[in-house]
């Protein structure tokens, strides 16, 4: 199997994209809720200082707390996690030439045409349960909406924007 998959066609830069690194990308959401969940554009910045604001008033007002339950690690979800990464980054970087309009997902069974504002909203799944997508792989597409988040378009192998 082919783990890798170029990004070209009617884009300033033609790139390659390796699925198989993906997990150490600080991008990449957890499958099993990324639909669920409400996406406000926020501040991270803002966030995390309003976060270890409040963590530093806890700990001057009531001294440490230890832990009262067992979390699940990083280090366990990531090796029994199901994930995937928005494709808008790597469209982003490829930078789209005034004329296109569309992106084209070729498939071992075909091809999936998207237009290029509903490709740039997908993400690219690239992890189930802790291990590559090595039947269905090297990436599968979930649509921006989650319409499709039970059955993914599998078998990613290029990607054309024209």
């Amino acid at each position: 199997m082919e783990a890798i998959i170029t990004l070209t066609g009617n884009v300033a830069y033609p790139i390659t994209l390796d699925p198989g690194v993906w997990i150490f990308d600080d991008r990449k959401v957890d499958l099993n809720t990324y639909f669920e969940e409400t996406r406000d554009s926020i501040d991270e910045l803002e966030e995390y200082t309003k976060a270890v604001s409040k963590h530093w008033d806890q700990e001057i007002k009531e001294g440490a707390a230890l832990p009262e339950e067992r979390k699940v690690t990083k280090k366990e979800a990531l090796l029994n996690g199901t994930f995937g990464i928005p494709f808008f980054p790597f469209l982003q970087n490829a930078e789209p030439k005034a004329g296109a309009r569309k992106v084209i997902f070729f498939t071992g069974e075909g091809e999936i045409e998207l237009p290029l504002k509903e490709a740039s909203n997908a993400v690219l799944g690239f992890s189930r349960n802790g291990k590559p997508l090595t039947e269905d792989g090297p990436a599968t597409l979930y649509y921006g909406d989650g319409s499709n988040k039970d059955n993914p378009v599998k078998n990613i192998k290029k990607i054309i924007v024209e």
